[in-house]
């Protein structure tokens, strides 16, 4: 840590794993002594409501609400008021930490949120109910289990190959350590406003990502439907949302620009050997880079053989996602692959080029979007992509625009990669302060509220 930081003048062995050192005058305890536990109610995603109490599921505490949940200001979704009667005890009171008691991968285990408010909350299904016995020390505790050193012993208790899962045994043999309570105040009053500052600067930065994105948006919109060339006369494309063209572009239907437009299926699952092969198998999570090259998953000629549905797309076919939170995205092809059933596939055309079209469809995500149908999560279908018509000149200029595109959108990019590199930094500092803190590597007891101050200056120094 920074040397404006001082050290406490004596240390101490923990005999905590992890941990090493920590003030001579703080003391280790097991988490059974210091907390109360219990489990959230028992019930499914079927029991969520719009109105009614809110509560916090696991999936909640592994997105949307880690570190913590304020109903005051988050939407959650809601259960019915009964459960005040039948369960009570999965009723959250100010100052507890829910913990999701699962997680697919190991780093997610030890996740939790922490209620900041006096709002009535419950804790759902797939949770634990840590609830400390002193709870205007809560928030202490809350950067106590937000810290690498704590975290580790949950990972290495925890049981599981595809899923982790943490229970109220494992919580309750963790070791934790403290100060007296008046210092675990004075550290959270001091972690409250440093990471409120470092916060700050993550939201400017975030915020400057998203402008960059819709730059990037209109630049690739603009291109694919009013071209290169400034001042060209223009006519009505027939498509509300789309506007006026260029006179001299045509509208192509995509069924009738394109040969093939296919998908493919997910062979069953109770034989593990239809993904040993050599073939791509490509998921909607694999259209992330723009031209995919790897998979995680391949098939082999058997599997093609056993399901029909199963094709093989040549190197440069287009890729959209057609259903759920993924819907929209997109790539190229830069191997032979089969997809799964969720992804649309368009080989070559005689009028519309590939790249041209990844771009086109790139700039319209929205549009196409709202093409889409269902009740929870938006889908669309190879019907409704085939439906599609787009904007294009002639085929030499279409290619001079997706080089264009390749290097506008490569300059930005590159601003939005920077810009991520500095959260990423600012996210690490944020982590080891915390660290530092909660583990006594620094002494903030003497620490007050800066009168005036260069926040910024002093956050990225």
């Amino acid at each position: 840590m920074s040397g404006r930081y001082k050290a406490y003048e004596e240390y101490k062995e923990s005999g905590v794993e992890w941990l090493g050192e920590i003030p001579e005058c703080w003391h280790i305890n097991k988490m059974r002594y210091m907390f109360s536990f219990g489990k959230g109610l028992t019930i499914t995603k079927e029991n969520l409501m719009d109105e009614g109490i809110p509560c916090v599921n696991y999936g909640e505490v592994h997105s949307k609400f880690s570190f913590e949940v304020n109903p005051g200001k988050h939407f959650l979704k809601c259960v019915n008021p009964q459960y005040l009667i039948t369960s009570p005890n999965s009723l959250l009171n100010k100052g507890d930490l829910v913990f999701a008691d699962t997680s697919e991968d190991i780093e997610g285990s030890g996740n939790f949120t922490h209620l900041v408010s006096d709002d009535r909350l419950f804790a759902g299904y797939h949770t634990i109910i840590a609830r400390p016995h002193e709870s205007k020390n809560s928030r202490f505790y809350a950067y106590l289990f937000d810290c690498s050193q704590l975290r580790s012993q949950i990972k290495y208790s925890v049981k599981g190959v595809k899923v982790f899962s943490i229970t109220q045994a494992i919580l309750r043999a963790i070791n934790i350590w403290l100060p007296s309570p008046e210092e675990q105040n004075q550290i959270a009053a001091f972690l409250d406003h440093e990471t409120a500052k470092i916060d700050t600067l993550i939201d400017k930065q975030q915020q400057l990502i998203e402008l960059l994105k819709e730059k990037r948006q209109a630049v690739i919109s603009h291109a694919v439907t009013k071209g290169l060339v400034p001042d060209v006369p223009m006519k009505d494309s027939g498509v509300e949302w789309l506007g006026e063209i260029p006179q001299t572009w045509e509208m192509w239907k995509l069924a009738h620009a394109f040969e093939v437009i296919g998908s493919g299926t997910t062979p069953s699952s109770d034989n593990d050997s239809w993904f040993e092969g050599d073939i791509p198998w490509v998921t909607t999570g694999e259209l992330r880079e723009t031209v995919i090259t790897h998979t995680i998953k391949k098939v082999s000629k058997l599997t093609l053989e056993r399901f029909s549905a199963l094709k093989i797309h040549p190197v440069g076919s287009v890729v959209i996602a057609m259903y759920g939170a993924t819907i929209g995205r997109l790539g190229i092809l830069g191997v032979k692959s089969t997809t799964n059933q969720a992804c649309c596939v368009l080989t070559f055309s005689r009028v519309i080029d590939n790249k041209y079209l990844y771009y086109w469809l790139g700039g319209y995500k929205d549009d196409i979007i709202r093409l889409s149908s269902g009740g929870g999560q938006p889908n669309i279908n190879q019907e409704k992509v085939a439906s599609l018509k787009i904007s294009s000149p002639i085929l030499k200029e279409q290619t001079q625009i997706a080089t264009f595109l390749d290097h506008e959108t490569a300059k930005i990019d590159t601003l939005i990669d920077l810009q991520q590199q500095q959260i990423d930094l600012l996210k690490e500092r944020r982590t080891a302060l915390i660290s530092a803190a909660v583990t006594g590597k620094i002494d903030v007891r003497d620490w007050q509220v800066p009168v005036t101050q260069t926040e910024s200056d002093e956050v990225m120094a």
